[in-house]
């Protein structure tokens, strides 16, 4: 019967049997030396790669400076590499070792599952968007933001839209060693077209139009708009909405061709 208690078990709840997951799932992150390289080391290392590349770039014409450049791109290289890139190897590798299969023959339902296994990589990202934060302040001399809001939509947004993107590529890639190559495409193409290493405002109108429609785009432009305080209502609203119809469609994408046992 729905609710009642089973003698000699605690009552459980769908954010207990999430944190439970991922509490196991942490465990199991914390043992892959690769990932762990990946996921922490990388996004911290790549912003600060291209900021000779920035710096020549002629910022000042569109109100922007190299700590507006170099601070939503550093957010947006942990969300490509600690939760996009980490979480397609997480989700092929526990499918490939059986663990999803046997998660569904419990009580967890589907999407507790997917959660609770994106739960340590989600939490690495944030934590790491706010040390970056803070180191871009101090480093880049990077003003507090204008409108905080925006800047926390915008990479709550991010984590949600990468925790999904990661859990589509994991329904078409086959090993744990492809996942890599799966995930590099929309990495690349966020890297150059989202505004992360290049600015949307430094690109021919047309070019940024397109761009803008990409997954990470929004994410970087509410970001930067959120320090910047320059971003009006309906870039706003664009933003959240190509967010919104980003994340919507890789839902239903999971929902309708995830995999959940290996493939053959």
């Amino acid at each position: 019967m729905s609710g009642a208690v089973v003698e000699g078990r605690r009552p459980t709840t769908a954010a207990g049997r999430i944190a439970a997951l991922g509490r196991a799932e942490l465990t199991l992150f914390g043992r892959s030396r690769g990932m762990l390289i990946g996921a922490l080391v990388v996004p911290l290392v790549l912003p600060f790669s291209v900021r000779s590349v920035v710096e020549d770039m002629d910022l000042a014409e569109n109100g922007l400076s190299v700590g507006l450049v170099l601070l939503p791109g550093a957010i947006g290289f942990s969300l490509l590499f600690a939760v996009y890139s980490a979480l397609v190897a997480v989700f092929v590798g526990r499918r490939e070792e059986l663990v999803l299969k046997r998660l569904r023959t419990g009580e967890l339902r589907d999407a507790e599952i997917l959660s609770g296994a994106s739960l340590p990589a989600v939490v690495t990202g944030l934590l790491q968007s706010l040390v970056l934060v803070a180191g871009c302040t101090v480093l880049l001399d990077v003003p507090a933001p204008e409108a905080v809001p925006l800047a926390v939509l915008g990479l709550l947004a991010g984590l949600v839209v990468c925790a999904a993107l990661a859990a589509f590529t994991a329904s078409f890639t086959r090993t744990v060693e492809s996942a890599q190559a799966t995930a590099l495409p929309l990495v690349l193409v966020s890297m150059i077209g989202s505004g992360i290493t290049v600015p949307l405002e430094l690109m021919p109108d047309r070019l940024a139009t397109a761009f803008s429609l990409l997954p990470l785009s929004p994410v970087i432009t509410l970001i930067r708009g959120g320090w910047s305080g320059d971003l009006s209502a309906a870039e706003t609203l664009t933003a959240c909405a190509v967010a919104l119809a980003w994340t919507a469609g890789a839902v239903f994408a999971v929902r309708r061709w995830f995999r959940w046992e290996p493939r053959r």
